[in-house]
Parts: C-alpha cells; sequence; structure tokens
C-alpha cells in the first residue's frame, strides 16, 4: 500500500492536511491523485447533500404552516427563516448549486412530504405529490403560504 494511503486509512486529518502541504509546496508529483480527487468529489456531494437537507426542513415547514394554520408557532416561522437564511448562504458561498437547485427540491420534497404528513398527522393525499412552491417562493423571506385551497 502507498505511504499516503496508509495514512489516509490510519488518520484522514494528517492525511489531508499533507496532501495540502505537498500542493502548496508544489510537490505534486508526490500526491495521490486517486485518493485526492475521490476526496474532492464527495465535498461536492457534501454540499449538495447540505443544500437538500435544509430544504427538507424548510419545505416541510411550510407544508406545515400552509396546512395547519391553526398550529403556527413562532417556532415553525423561526425555522423558516433560519433555513432559508442557510439555503441563501449556501447558494452565495457556491453558486454553481444555482444550476442543482430545481434538482435538490425535487429530491427534498418527498422526505419533506413525509416529515409534514408524521408531524401533522394529516393524511398524505391531502399533500400535493410535487412540490407545490417555485424555488423563488421557497426562498423569498416574503413568501408565506396562506391556508390550502379545497
Amino acid at each position: 500500500m502507498h505511504a499516503t494511503a496508509d495514512l489516509y486509512h490510519r488518520d484522514f486529518h494528517a492525511w489531508i492536511a499533507g496532501q495540502a502541504a505537498l500542493l502548496r509546496q508544489g510537490r505534486v508529483q508526490e500526491i495521490d491523485p486517486q485518493l485526492l480527487a475521490e476526496e474532492l468529489e464527495a465535498m461536492g456531494r457534501r454540499e449538495r447533500n447540505e443544500l437538500v437537507s435544509r430544504l427538507i426542513i424548510l419545505i416541510a415547514h411550510l407544508l406545515k404552516w400552509q396546512y395547519q394554520p391553526e398550529h403556527r408557532t413562532s417556532s415553525w416561522r423561526g425555522s423558516i427563516v433560519e433555513q432559508r437564511v442557510q439555503v441563501g448562504r449556501e447558494l452565495r458561498l457556491s453558486p454553481s448549486l444555482k444550476g442543482f437547485l430545481a434538482e435538490a427540491i425535487d429530491d427534498a420534497y418527498p422526505d419533506a412530504r413525509h416529515i409534514a404528513v408524521t408531524e401533522t398527522g394529516i393524511a398524505e393525499s391531502r399533500f400535493p405529490a410535487c412540490c407545490p412552491y417555485p424555488a423563488a417562493a421557497i426562498l423569498d423571506e416574503d413568501s408565506w403560504p396562506g391556508s390550502p385551497s379545497a
């Protein structure tokens, strides 16, 4: 096993620090390109997963806000505001994630719907099969869904 690969498996933090040091020193021939490429790809997946996770929470609270107006609390409002801030921050720090936003919403919606069903006790059939909120409304701090039309 290559020495850097061994370090990768024994002490990931030390391996990362070593790979960064080699890059800074211009010693690219000593870098483990395969493992480094895998870790860079994993970093990208983590950013996407973080966006989807925040959207799950945000959309679940928007659904609860809309479908249970009699139970609206400052806690729900606070969660919606916080998740909007965090999603906005993610998109500002990594603008290329904006191209993934529609897919992330589609990915997040089934879990958000499940959470809304579980936490409200409302039948799943009452919630739309697809996300009812466009991306702009999800992120707009002034957008608060009203009661559903029956």
